[in-house]
């Protein structure tokens, strides 16, 4: 349940703003709107943890959520992380990158995690705008943070592989955003990420994994609904979600606004 207005915290000095429309990322011919909360510096881990289980995401230090004028299909989700049992694909997903090395590195500009970030956008995303991005638009969307924000890079073998950015919060990790080498044939990195997540979480004793955004039918969003058991806020309560069919598993999402 939302407590957007418990005394305890300072979101009595919060304030929430709503955006013009813009294109949306995932339904096509749709126009979104966002809910923007500020002001910036008083959204701490303990605040923001609180906005998270409210329904809010962040892309640097802007944090918003959904609210579009006729729309409603985004859903925000959270995988239970005590009752997720691996299925047979993950498991071998895991067996397959059992000895990949994870290692938290400090949040800063690192010129062989941006070269990966263009590389992986350019072919698994291209044409979808953060395909160009500078070295000032990858610093204000991943690198910019006002939480407890990690930085995780995976190697095999000793090359680098992937990067993923994750929030600390006190009842689980909040996944803000992951990219990989896109080049390995036959490869399943953002399904491993997710699961090296989870485990994470259930090694911490944190309960959730929130995984941001999910909508039913989107191929972009699919590969969320695998891990299971998926809850969405759904009327301001967390509920159990079906699986539904993953068409792209292997897909990581494509907006900032995930």
């Amino acid at each position: 349940m939302s407590r957007l207005n418990d005394s305890e915290l300072p979101f009595s000095l919060l304030q929430f703003y709503a955006t013009a429309p813009y294109a949306c990322s995932y339904l096509p011919n749709e126009k979104a709107r966002s809910q923007v909360a500020t002001p910036t510096h008083l959204i701490s881990t303990e605040v923001y943890g609180e906005l998270v289980r409210s329904g809010f995401r962040r892309s640097g230090v802007f944090t918003y959520r959904p609210l579009c004028d006729t729309c409603h299909a985004c859903v925000p989700v959270r995988v239970a992380v005590g009752r997720f049992q691996p299925d047979r694909s993950q498991r071998r997903c895991l067996k397959k990158y059992a000895g990949m090395l994870a290692r938290e590195v400090p949040l800063a500009y690192d010129a062989a995690h941006f070269a990966l970030y263009q590389r992986y956008q350019s072919v698994r995303h291209p044409g979808g705008g953060m395909d160009h991005d500078s070295r000032e638009q990858y610093t204000h969307f991943l690198l910019q943070s006002r939480v407890d924000t990690r930085l995780v890079e995976f190697s095999e073998n000793g090359v680098l592989r992937m990067v993923s950015i994750i929030d600390v919060l006190s009842d689980g990790l909040s996944s803000v955003y992951t990219f990989y080498d896109p080049d390995v044939p036959g490869a399943n990195f953002g399904v491993y990420n997710v699961l090296w997540q989870l485990d994470q979480c259930a090694t911490h004793a944190l309960p959730h994994l929130y995984l941001g955004y999910w909508i039913h039918g989107s191929r972009k969003m699919a590969y969320k609904s695998r891990f299971q058991p998926l809850q969405g806020l759904i009327d301001g309560e967390w509920q159990s979600l079906p699986q539904t069919s993953n068409p792209d598993a292997n897909d990581a999402p494509l907006s900032r606004h995930t």
